[in-house]
This record gives C-alpha cells, sequence and structure tokens, in this order.
C-alpha cells in the first residue's frame, strides 16, 4: 500500500500515520520528495482496511498497489530516485553519466592509463573488475583487493568515481574503502542473500540485468536491496539471450523506457555486454541515450584485442573519444547534457 502525505504535512501528522500503520503489522519504508511524503507500506496489506489510513490527519490518498515490487515501484517515488555521489556526480537526473574502464584490471599502468583517458573524454567513474565471474574456471579470474587498490589511486589522481563487481558477501567489506558503486553482476542478479546484504550496505548498488531474466524479475531483485534499507539502486541493461546467433547477447533497448514507466530506479545501458561485439558497441550506445538511458557502461582498454577478458566487446581509448563526442550531440537532442 502507498500513503501519499499532504504537501504540508507535519512531522507529528507523518509519524501518527507511521505508527498507525506498524500497529496494523505492515513495515514502513519512508520516502520525502521535494513537496511531499510517500510511505509505502509492505507486508500482509491485502485484508487492511484503506479507509481508515485515508481518515488520518494529513493524508491525502491511500491506494493499493498491485504489483509484486513496492519500493521499486514508480509509485514509491514519482518524481524519479536520483542517486547523488560524494563529488556531486548524480544520476537520475538530467545529465547522463558515464562509467569506462577495463574489463579486469590488470596492472597499475593500464589502469592509470585508461583512467587519465576517461576522464579526458568526459567520463564521471571509472569501471574496473578485480573479481570476475567467468563461464570457464580456467580463464583469468582478477586480481582481487590488490586490484581494487589499483583504481582506487587511479581513480582519486583523475577526480573519478569507482564501480566494480561483488560476487559474494564476504567482498562487501573489504571493498567498501575502494569503491564508490558495487555492482551486482547478471550471474548474481538472484543471489538474494547477496542482495540482502547490500541492503545493509548503504552504498549504491548497480543491479544488471540477468540473461534470462524478465523486467519484472529484475525489479524484484531490486526490492531485495531496498527493503533492506538501501534505496540508491541503479538497474542496468546488458542484453539477454535469445535465438539469436550474431551477436553474444541481445540488447533490449525497449528495457529502458519501460522500466522509466514502471520504476522510479535509474537505468543503465550496457552495450559492451550487450552486445559482445566492438563494432556493435557504439551504435547500441548511442541508442541508448537517445531511448532514456541516465547512464552508459562501457568496456575500455588501451590495447583491447589483448585485454585479459572481453577483448572482442571493449572499445580502443580512441574509439571511446568519438564515441562521447557522438553521445553529446545526442544527448542535447534529447535534451540532457554529457
Amino acid at each position: 500500500m502507498i500513503v501519499a502525505m499532504q504537501e504540508k504535512a507535519t512531522e507529528e501528522q507523518i509519524d501518527a500515520v507511521i505508527d498507525a500503520m506498524v500497529e496494523a503489522g505492515v513495515g514502513v519504508h519512508r520516502t520525502t520528495g521535494a513537496s511531499q511524503t510517500i510511505l509505502a507500506g509492505v507486508g500482509p496489506t491485502s485484508t487492511l482496511d484503506l479507509s481508515k489510513f485515508e481518515l488520518l490527519d494529513g493524508v491525502l490518498h491511500v491506494h493499493r498497489i498491485s504489483s509484486p515490487y513496492k519500493l521499486a515501484g514508480r509509485a514509491f517515488r514519482p518524481e524519479g530516485t536520483l542517486v547523488e555521489f560524494a563529488n556531486g556526480v548524480k544520476v537520475g537526473g538530467k545529465h547522463i553519466a558515464v562509467m569506462a574502464g577495463p574489463c579486469s584490471i590488470e596492472n597499475e599502468e593500464q589502469i592509470s592509463v585508461t583512467a587519465a583517458r576517461v576522464k579526458a573524454a568526459g567520463a564521471d567513474f571509472l569501471r574496473g573488475g578485480a573479481f570476475k565471474p567467468r563461464s570457464s574456471p580456467y580463464a583469468f579470474q582478477g586480481m582481487g583487493i590488490p586490484g581494487l587498490k589499483m583504481m582506487h589511486e587511479a581513480a582519486q589522481a583523475h577526480g573519478l568515481l569507482t564501480v566494480s563487481e561483488v560476487m559474494e558477501i564476504s567482498q562487501i567489506e573489504p571493498m567498501l574503502p575502494y569503491i564508490d558503486l558495487f555492482q551486482v553482476g547478471a550471474r548474481n542478479m538472484q543471489n538474494f542473500n547477496l542482495l540482502r546484504e547490500l541492503g545493509q550496505a548503504r552504498k549504491p548498488v548497480l543491479l544488471k540485468r540477468g540473461i534470462a531474466a524478465t523486467i519484472e524479475e529484475l525489479l524484484l531483485s531490486s526490492e531485495y536491496i531496498m527493503a533492506g534499507g538501501n534505496y540508491d539502486v541503479i538497474l542496468c541493461e546488458r542484453g539477454i539471450r535469445t535465438y539469436e546467433t550474431a551477436t553474444r547477447n541481445t540488447m533490449d533497448i525497449s528495457a529502458i523506457p519501460v522500466i522509466h514507466k514502471l520504476s522510479h530506479l535509474p537505468i543503465v545501458g550496457d552495450p559492451s555486454h550487450g552486445t559482445g561485439r566492438r563494432d556493435m558497441v557504439a551504435p547500441m550506445a548511442r541508442a541508448a541515450v537517445a531511448a532514456g538511458a541516465d547512464a552508459i557502461l562501457v568496456e575500455v582498454h588501451p590495447n583491447a584485442d589483448k585485454a585479459a577478458s572481453d577483448a572482442a566487446q571493449t572499445l580502443y581509448l580512441e574509439q571511446f573519444d568519438e564515441l562521447m563526442g557522438q553521445l553529446r550531440i545526442i544527448a542535447t537532442a534529447v535534451g540532457r547534457t554529457l
């Protein structure tokens, strides 16, 4: 259930409504927008008489949510979620954030050179994998915490934020000093124990869509994080597995406007994993921006063909520079900035 408070509702009135909801056995999640407070009731709400809440002082209206995702749904934050980082970068507003870097952190020179170039091109985040969930047990699995330290130092030197994948609960705490945004990969989208713990972490989470997941399943996974009290969730469309064999995955561009309609959470387009092909990264990145993506996640490497992982879908630094120029034009055309 959603309880929308009046614009001028007092804290005493809001607290009284929260108390009434808790007394009815409902868990309460509060969000305060620019002009209105929304109270989301989660739990056994189907048998509640909503009219008794409508009579409480300060309440504008009450309605029952039919969708299975209560906190991720648009009704919880009709104005949309803006995920703000310490350096002032925001994901979800007019500015389209750019996250760029290698699939895997390989050495200090590689990550430092990449950081300098992507920053110069206009990126906001340095991405890099330190813990790599690879399909083959013999493939490069990442450098772990030493790699994260290298990435953190390179990002700090160039005024970038950092994003890297967390694979299991035990990695959360050691990663905290080195990353600004946790990434949950496609393989872990339904690792509900991990998602619950990230709900307690109080650090933004980038949640990737699973390779065979529906949009509803993606939103339900985000609900696990938000139910723990962490509302700073950013969704990511990174391609799904279909019958098509021309590309590694099929990037579902239509998921971007669909999610904007169903949810208040920002969404990122990942054209690198979305296609698995370097020659298709730029076209799909352009399409994602045109479709309304709040950020773009791109794999970039100084020597892309020799990258330790995902070389086939990784852009050279010169290609990334060219792409950023193209995205600026498209962003301006759709009333946004890059």
